[in-house]
């Protein structure tokens, strides 16, 4: 079959299959090529111990607090409690039925094991990448639900409105975001955290900090976002809309704002991926997130090279997601 013909039965463009081949070849050279310098440095490769970074197990060893003697140990299905009598005092430890060590009546000192079992625990990089995505998640909300309020304020024909979501845009978008996040944990965190301590309140942890920082920062890039959706909306649709009896608000909830959706998705889906990798940042707040979580895994196992190329697949992971599915959110809105 000619090129041609295959072009029109399949309606890709000619040489297709050609092009393919040679991406093909050239990930296969990079590859290669990366292979070759991983093994001309003085460098011990040792990816069998990377699983440990994503989930362990740890030994948990039940001790006692108090000098006595085991005058009990009950088994209530797989559990056990282990109870130590001393002289004015008694303790209950609980422990699973097969991990205990003592028998009853044994005599115990303060520290000496009652039992000793495993228990699987998440590593380092799991536990960084459940707080980015926590992080990730209450920023993109809040963020979202920020910059559509700024958007709105800045086509308003109230002046203080639109005046007060310019500068909040100009001064966040004209910053860089570690200084941001610098003023809001090290500036305005103290400032609220002493107000809240002298009224006797519990202190905001660093956390939240931390999703403020980022939720006020995408605001800003979403309420331009917002902004040039909906003024590309042709106006006569508004119009329309108000001819029909419709305020502005519904006219916004029910006209406007379905069709500028349609077309402000991709630069959102943009902005919320650099959001999830911007959260890398956060660690300079003492924040425990993936990149944080990863340099405290080189500095314990002194293994830089597995450590960071995992960190880059992880966020490599989520960002890929994260456009599968606004691609599947477009295809689905075109088709409604």
């Amino acid at each position: 079959m000619s090129e041609e013909n295959s072009q029109r039965i399949t309606g890709r463009p000619a040489n297709y299959n050609r092009w393919v081949m040679i991406f093909c070849f050239g990930v296969l050279v990079f590859l290669g090529l990366f292979y070759y310098a991983s093994q001309k440095i003085a460098y011990n490769w040792r990816w069998n111990r990377t699983p440990i970074y994503f989930a362990y197990q740890d030994d948990i060893d039940v001790t006692s607090t108090v000098d006595g003697e085991v005058s009990s140990i009950v088994k209530d299905g797989k559990k056990a409690i282990i109870t130590v009598k001393g002289l004015d005092e008694e303790e209950d430890y609980t422990a699973p039925a097969g991990s205990v060590k003592v028998s009853e009546g044994e005599f115990i000192s303060p520290g000496d094991t009652l039992a000793s079992y495993k228990k699987w625990k998440a590593g380092l990089l799991m536990i960084g990448l459940w707080i980015t995505l926590q992080i990730s998640v209450m920023a993109t909300i809040f963020g979202v639900i920020l910059g559509v309020i700024s958007g709105l304020m800045r086509i308003s024909d109230n002046p203080a409105l639109r005046w007060t979501s310019i500068v909040y845009v100009e001064l966040i978008r004209g910053s860089p975001l570690m200084v941001q996040i610098l003023i809001w944990y090290f500036v305005l965190g103290t400032l609220i955290n002493d107000l809240l301590a002298s009224y006797g309140i519990g202190q905001i942890p660093a956390f939240w900090y931390g999703v403020a920082s980022l939720a006020c920062f995408a605001g800003a890039y979403v309420s331009e976002i917002v902004r040039a959706g909906i003024q590309s909306i042709h106006r006569g649709q508004t119009e329309a809309a108000r001819s029909l009896g419709m305020s502005y608000g519904q006219s916004m909830r029910y006209i406007i704002l379905p069709q500028a959706m349609r077309r402000i998705l991709p630069p959102l889906a943009g902005q919320f991926i650099s959001l999830i990798k911007d959260s890398s940042l956060l660690g300079i707040i003492a924040i425990r997130e993936l990149t944080k979580a990863a340099r405290e895994a080189v500095t314990a196992t002194l293994q830089p090279f597995e450590v960071y190329i995992l960190l880059g697949l992880l966020y490599l992971v989520l960002t890929f997601t994260l456009s599968m599915y606004v691609q599947y959110l477009e295809r689905r809105m075109a088709t409604s």
